[in-house]
């Protein structure tokens, strides 16, 4: 299972591959570890106090500035403590105010003016206003400030005004159809902290943030834990019962399991294998709750177009058709997921359910890799084109089991075609970064997507050098595209538009597209009103338990 980079209103976010163990164990030492887990016995009673959430985060944040992180973890712990001037309701999915008391949009569309909720303050005490706002709006359109992926988004703004201390007005160079959610998206920053630093990029606040939100921030243990608490002069009307969130960093996806049958942590995500063979005890059964829900996201192989490699689009199609995808998702994944073909949500109307997955098909893969030049000219086994070797790196993600089986079957596969694959595993943050510095030949990874697709981010050829284009991906229909979509305001127009892009991305496979994969999730039973949102969960509305339910008892 993928760690996805996360997309809840502004940005998609690259994640790595989620609740997974490193896979450089031996079959018998698999076999022992399978075994232990499997009867590692459920703590009776858990070792912290009852109102305290422990969350279990599989990688590490390299920063918690909301405007720099580009990874999800540092997002899931940001929304307990930065707030923006509208919010997505859960169920709805509607728009609502949340810093804006109110907003009004001008008649063509390209005004936005946002009256600032008054009385909000700083967790420092400091009163927020416009000028707040203003301030987050800047950086992100700073150069100097490391925010590429959320600039792209914002480039269609020719100016924000702060009008009086608490109004706000945002003038749009030209229509476009997220604008409400983008502009409304921009958070209150404390201004006065920030500038404290010359270099926003470094701030202190990165390690130590401060926001309005419901909590604050206590601590950051590197390596271990990062501690937030409730915030009990929280502006809004409902207060979280919740006293301490506590998100521990585990790696491994096995110790984690242990954690948590241990009662040392209550909420965290499960692999496939953890869901349906490691956690079906009715002792686990009666100290968790299970819950399995859909949200935007797909992982995928991404192919840097840039090398000799995979310039040439048969030699991409190739290679996905050397992924037996539906094998995959069956022994790997258990069946929980659905194979993709494109980068829109699989169950949005955005998605053009009509385009079938390339099959599997070696021997089709190798007369694709013949044709595109690459075959075995010196006889040594390796097929070769203009004197290179089809010698590649295939870059994952160490703490994902699922990315180095992935690796493991790709390699043996791609052996037989004459193409030899090097596996490099890395721990998140140096994969990331290698990603990030387009260093790389092949790789795995995910995204989460947000509500309304724009590709923009990902796909538009502006995005390649410091964007989220990775793979190095240009085309001048898809770039047509793109623009035209984020002008259409018409959605059944919108539609269409994104389905023939979806063509596009399966005729060129700059990824090969994997899956949809459910959230799995398991939840201490010591906690009250969990429900399950269209977008997931949200720990703030849960109730603490007045004391701890003990399993026996």
């Amino acid at each position: 299972m993928f760690f996805y980079h996360k997309d809840t209103k502004n940005t998609k976010k690259k994640l790595g591959v989620l609740n997974a163990f490193v896979f450089k164990l031996s079959f018998f030492a698999l076999l022992a570890t399978f075994l232990f887990l499997l009867s590692c016995p459920i703590s009776k009673i858990s070792m912290h106090p009852d109102d305290w959430l422990m969350n279990r985060l599989p990688a590490e944040p390299d920063t918690l500035n909301p405007l720099t992180a580009s990874d999800a973890y540092a997002g899931i712990i940001d929304n307990y403590i930065y707030e923006p001037l509208v919010d997505r309701n859960l169920d709805t999915l509607e728009l609502y105010p949340k810093l804006a008391s109110t907003w009004e949009i001008s008649a063509d569309g390209l005004v936005y003016t946002f009256k600032v909720r008054q009385g909000v303050k700083f967790q420092d005490g400091v009163p927020v206003t416009a000028r707040d706002f203003k301030y987050c709006f800047d950086r992100i359109m700073d150069e100097k400030v490391n925010a590429p992926f959320l600039r792209n988004y914002y480039q269609d703004i020719r100016k924000a005004e702060v009008l009086d201390d608490y109004t706000i007005k945002f003038t749009y160079a030209r229509p476009y159809f997220r604008a409400l959610e983008l502009c409304g998206g921009v958070q209150a920053i404390p201004k006065h902290l920030f500038e404290r630093d010359p270099d926003f990029n470094k701030s202190p606040l990165g390690r130590a943030p401060v926001g309005t939100g419901p909590y604050k921030f206590v601590e950051w243990v590197t390596g271990q834990k990062i501690v937030l608490e409730r915030n009990d002069a929280y502006w809004g009307q409902h207060h979280p019962q919740i006293k301490r969130i506590v998100f521990r960093v585990i790696n491994e996806s096995s110790s984690a399991l242990i954690e948590l049958k241990k009662r040392q942590i209550d909420l965290m995500d499960l692999s496939p294998l953890q869901w349906t063979k490691q956690t079906s005890s009715e002792r686990f059964k009666e100290a968790f709750r299970k819950e399995q829900y859909y949200e935007p996201n797909f992982s995928y192989i991404g192919w840097n177009i840039r090398k000799p490699f995979f310039s040439d689009k048969r030699v991409r199609r190739a290679m996905t058709m050397m992924v037996d995808r539906p094998t995959l998702l069956k022994n790997l994944l258990f069946g929980l997921g659905i194979v993709v073909t494109g980068e829109a949500y699989v169950k949005s109307p955005y998605y053009d359910t009509a385009i079938q997955p390339w099959p599997y098909d070696p021997e089709g893969a190798k007369k694709l890799l013949d044709e595109a030049g690459w075959i075995d000219h010196d006889g040594d086994g390796i097929r070769d084109k203009d004197g290179v070797p089809f010698k590649f790196e295939f870059l994952i993600p160490s703490s994902s089991i699922f990315a180095n089986q992935l690796g493991t079957v790709l390699k043996e596969e791609l052996k037989k075609a004459g193409i030899v694959m090097e596996i490099r595993s890395l721990e998140w943050a140096t994969f990331s970064k290698l990603v990030d510095g387009r260093e790389f030949d092949a790789m795995a990874m995910g995204w989460s997507l947000s509500v309304e697709t724009d590709p923009y981010q990902l796909w538009h050829s502006s995005q390649m050098g410091k964007g989220s284009n990775y793979v190095g991906f240009k085309n001048d229909e898809a770039d047509r595209i793109i623009v035209e979509a984020r002008r259409t305001f018409d959605r059944d127009k919108r539609i269409a538009l994104l389905k023939r892009f979806h063509h596009i991305l399966h005729d060129e496979q700059p990824y090969t597209f994997l899956f949809c994969q459910p959230s799995l999730v398991a939840i201490s039973r010591r906690f009250g009103n969990v429900i399950i949102h269209n977008l997931g969960i949200e720990p703030k509305e849960w109730s603490a338990p007045k004391q701890a339910l003990s399993i026996g008892r």
